[in-house]
């Protein structure tokens, strides 16, 4: 019985060792809430038809950018792309009360959201997904903020 116990403790901790990287344990590039986060800011322009564009790229635990300002009462159309991966990513910001209700999942091929805010603040943006055995994306780093101003 000890060699059978020995054999399946070896079998599941070298299952551990081959999983780690998949569930984002071990990965020494994963940025977590300790790390220094660069902050990448892009301030929206109005173009043309009146309205705020921005593209944002999402995937290993990171967007790109992870501070958006736009103005308030003017039309904004996010263009929302996962960079290449297996691991699954998505975009999401709260706010009914601002005019803002996002949710939706990441792919290769942008993903065009469109919303006009009506209330001036700050709103995060996050990855909701979590993958067994491992912290939430979130946690990870996967988050932003919106800002809106006058």
């Amino acid at each position: 019985m000890k060699t059978f116990s020995k054999s399946l403790y070896s079998a599941l901790g070298l299952i551990l060792v081959l999983t780690a990287p998949v569930f984002g344990q071990g990965d020494p590039k994963a940025e977590t809430k300790t790390d220094a986060k660069e902050v990448k800011k892009v301030v929206a322009t109005v173009d043309a038809d009146g309205v705020q564009r921005v593209k944002i790229l999402g995937g290993g635990y990171f967007y790109d950018p992870n501070y958006v300002v736009v103005k308030v009462n003017v039309p904004v159309e996010l263009s929302l792309t996962k960079e290449s991966g297996m691991t699954p990513h998505d975009f999401a910001i709260k706010a009914p009360e601002a005019g803002i209700d996002v949710a939706v999942s990441l792919d290769s091929k942008p993903q065009l959201v469109k919303f006009t805010p009506t209330k001036v603040g700050k709103y995060p943006y996050v990855c909701t997904k979590k993958l067994i055995f491992s912290k939430s994306h979130k946690d990870k780093g996967m988050e932003g903020m919106l800002e809106v101003t006058e």
